[in-house]
């Protein structure tokens, strides 16, 4: 925690101080309106010039928990590879409200959410390549299990990547 605020500095001094470790924040990536309040808190900002403060840049634009969210949710699932379920607990923990949390998963379509699992699937399938099939199908399930990826969606690109569904492995719980 470097420089925090001295009890008898001026409101417009507090307010300009926290500007500046917000815009700074806002300059590296984007954050929700409860990550800058809380990064602001252990800067030692005062919660009533906080939320002024967040207010203002709200007004303005600045921060906009929908915006974030859905830009959130584009990289997570075109870049990262993540399914619905894992970004939904991301944008929870970055303290995105459920009703733009929900929203923005909304705009994603089930295509979409199937074209990153396979993309992950195919270059996790080359690693496994060297396994017994049903190890390979039983570490691919957990991977993409993990990747927040619904079971019909793991079902789908199992059986598209690794092939037809193994007898022994039909059983998995999804």
């Amino acid at each position: 925690m470097r420089s925090r605020l001295c009890p008898e500095t001026s409101r417009a001094e507090q307010i300009e101080f926290a500007r500046r470790i917000a815009l700074k924040l806002l300059d590296l990536r984007s954050r929700s309106e409860a990550e800058l309040r809380e990064r602001l808190d252990a800067r030692g900002v005062p919660e009533d010039i906080s939320e002024e403060l967040i207010g203002r840049f709200r007004e303005v634009g600045l921060l906009d928990d929908a915006v974030f969210a859905d830009a959130l949710t584009r990289t997570r699932l075109q870049v990262d590879k993540h399914g619905l379920a894992r970004i939904r607990t991301e944008l929870r923990r970055r303290g995105v409200g459920e009703d733009a949390a929900t929203e923005a998963l909304s705009k994603v379509g089930h295509e979409e959410e199937l074209e990153a699992a396979r993309a992950f699937a195919q270059r996790r399938a080359r690693a496994l390549a060297g396994l017994d099939s049903r190890v390979a199908r039983r570490r691919l399930f957990g991977a993409l299990g993990r990747r927040g990826f619904r079971g019909s969606v793991v079902s789908s690109v199992l059986d598209e990547v690794l092939g037809e569904t193994d007898p022994d492995t039909d059983d998995m719980a999804l």
